[in-house]
Formats: structure tokens, C-alpha cells, sequence
């Protein structure tokens, strides 16, 4: 059993040094054309972001204190949480100020099991005109969840707030996973081409098709600080379908991929390789060249969970501590806010708390 061991040890330093020395394994990359750089250590920070949107204790996250408010997002003072109770979406809007950054994140799916959301998204067929971009087209349902939803007003009046309060000079970072990645990509254009922003990043995980080439196309223009990590053979990323053999009429990713596979020996998985792709968008070498056949390396990233923390309807638990910051509009949807930078809720409370809604 001991030399067992030994030669185990010895063929994941291997392993470790073959991936270094060929550079496989990234952890800051810039492309000989000049493309935005891809960093490592922003998508680890970032996935526990994503991470954290998906709990339900509003008082929790509101306060940065639940069990995924942090590690890497240690500091981190939430703007704006919504919870739009209809479309079971929630997204909340914050400031990191070791990153100098407003940082809005985007929840996933929670209504449906994966299993039945995948299999309702392998049918769907681009349906919708983009405003302003001619031949662009792109998915009806994953637009109208950020844009004609109580989503996005909050979410914009929310990144105003925060530059009043904490500067007008912090870049915008736009994060999400699942359905919340293409919720995430819609955000980050709108913000480029409605607000007038020029410091917008988006970093996504498990990000599906949103629109064809022609949308892509505009996008990566707009954009084009815009990474969409995808895990090994996570199903989401390879839907809706794309069919080479109509690359126009097809859905078609925008760039940039980074496909993280892992490295195993014995099935004990050591860590992720990262390979950042062309900028096509749908680089035949990397996410392609498998088959999406996975959901659990869709709920993992990073070695974080990305879903809720049971598969239940949209459950949100909130405590009578935060009624002074909490709103309901006239269709029940739950907004907590906080207008200036302040101190006066930074502890967990140890105060019941009461179940507000199922969603």
C-alpha cells in the first residue's frame, strides 16, 4: 500500500509539471491578438459570487454573512437584492472594493429540475428580432427574463446607487450561471449600449446558446471583455444545439471560451485545465470536441456548488431584522436596498426567521 502511495505522488507531480511546462494550465493568458486577458484567480473569486446568489436566506446574504459569503468575497457590501417572484429569478447588485468593482450576479434556474429545463431547452428555436442589430436574433425566453421582468430597472437603479455612494470610476463585473449566465450577457449589453458604460466585464459559468452568429458577432464587439467558462462535459453550454451545417440559422456561442477539464488519475480528480479558446466562439478543440452529456460538472465549478441548497420550489427565508431595507411592488416581488454605504447591519442576527414566500 505504501509504494502504491509513492507512485501515486509521484504521477500527480508528474501529471502537475507536464501540465505547467505546456502551459495548459492558465492562470494569467494574453492571446498574441490582443484579446482581454483571462484571469484565474478573478474566475475563482467570481464563482463564489455565483455561488452565493443561490441561497435563500435573503437576511444572510443582504448581511454577507451566510456560508458562501466568504473566502475570496470577504468585505463585500450587497447594493440591491431582487427577488422577482413571479419568474422565480433573484439577482442581487453589490461593491468589492479589493476589485474596485460593482459586481452584479444572476441566479440559475431553480423553478424546474435541470433534467427537465435541458430537455425543454433542446427544442426551442431562436425567436426574437435584437433591437438595433440587423439579422441578430436571440432566445425569447433567457431575453425576457432579464428585460421585461422586475429585474432589470432594479438591477440598473441599483449600479447608479453604487456609483453615487462608492465612486463613478468602479468598473462593472456581470456574473452568473446556467440560466443566470444568459441573464448575465443581456445585462452586460444593455449596460454598454443603453447606459453608456465602458469598464464591463462578464464571466459566466455553464452559459447556454443565447443567439445566433449575427448576435454573437455584435456581441464580441460590444463586449469583448467576456469569458464563459464551461466545465468538462456540462450539458448547459452545448444547448440549444449547434448544427455546423447552418452556421447562420443556428444558435452560435460568442467568444470567449475557457474549457476546464479535469485531470484525474484513478478517478481522483487533482485539478481543472484550463485552455483558453479561439475567438470564434465555437472553437471545434475545446468544449465541442466532447459530448455535453453531464449536469453534475454543471452544478460544480472550481470545486463550487452552483445550485440551491435543495432542489425545492423557489423557497426564500427572510428575518423581521430587515424590514427597514426590504420593499414588496404590487405583484409580491421582494427588493432589499441600501441607499448610502453603512455599517448598521454587518452581524448575522439571531432573530427568527420568518419563511416570506414559495415561489
Amino acid at each position: 500500500m505504501g509504494q502504491q502511495k509513492r507512485w501515486l505522488f509521484l504521477l500527480a507531480i508528474f501529471a502537475c509539471l507536464l501540465s505547467f511546462s505546456s502551459g495548459s494550465r492558465v492562470l494569467k493568458l494574453k492571446s498574441d491578438d490582443g484579446r482581454p486577458v483571462y484571469n484565474h484567480t478573478l474566475a475563482i473569486t467570481l464563482v463564489e459570487y455565483t455561488s452565493a446568489v443561490y441561497m435563500s436566506d435573503l437576511s444572510e446574504l443582504f448581511t454577507w454573512t451566510c456560508e458562501r459569503c466568504n473566502g475570496l468575497t470577504k468585505g463585500f457590501e450587497v447594493i440591491e437584492i431582487i427577488v422577482d417572484v413571479e419568474h422565480c429569478l433573484q439577482a442581487y447588485v453589490g461593491v468589492a472594493k479589493d476589485l474596485n468593482a460593482i459586481i452584479i450576479a444572476f441566479r440559475g434556474t431553480q423553478e424546474h429540475s435541470i433534467q427537465n429545463w435541458v430537455s425543454d431547452l433542446f427544442w426551442k428555436q431562436l425567436d426574437l428580432n435584437y433591437p438595433d442589430m440587423p439579422d441578430a436574433m436571440v432566445h425569447h425566453g433567457f431575453y425576457s427574463a432579464y428585460h421585461n421582468t422586475t429585474v432589470r430597472p432594479a438591477v440598473l437603479e441599483a449600479v447608479k446607487r453604487a456609483k453615487e455612494s462608492h465612486g463613478a470610476n468602479l468598473n462593472i463585473m456581470v456574473t452568473g450561471h446556467s440560466m443566470g449566465a444568459a441573464m448575465a450577457s443581456f445585462c452586460a449589453l444593455d449596460l454598454v449600449v443603453n447606459e453608456g458604460e465602458e469598464n464591463v466585464q462578464v464571466m459566466t459559468f455553464g452559459q447556454p446558446r443565447v443567439g445566433n452568429a449575427a448576435f454573437a458577432s455584435y456581441y464580441s464587439l460590444l463586449v469583448p471583455n467576456t469569458f464563459r467558462i464551461i466545465h468538462d462535459h456540462d450539458i448547459v453550454p452545448h444547448l440549444p444545439p449547434y448544427y455546423h451545417l447552418f452556421p447562420q440559422k443556428t444558435y452560435h456561442h460568442f467568444p470567449t471560451e475557457v474549457w476546464v477539464t479535469d485531470l484525474s488519475i484513478l478517478n481522483i480528480v487533482l485539478f481543472g485545465v484550463e485552455k483558453v479558446c479561439d475567438n470564434t466562439g465555437e472553437d471545434p478543440t475545446c468544449s465541442r470536441s466532447v459530448m455535453g452529456t453531464s449536469i453534475s460538472d454543471h452544478l460544480t465549478y472550481f470545486g463550487v456548488e452552483l445550485m440551491g441548497e435543495t432542489w425545492r420550489q423557489c423557497n426564500i427565508v427572510m428575518g423581521h431584522e430587515m424590514e427597514s431595507y426590504s420593499r414588496k411592488d404590487s405583484k409580491g416581488n421582494i427588493f432589499l436596498s441600501r441607499t448610502t454605504p453603512s455599517t448598521e447591519v454587518t452581524e448575522a442576527k439571531t432573530l427568527g426567521k420568518t419563511g416570506i414566500s414559495s415561489l
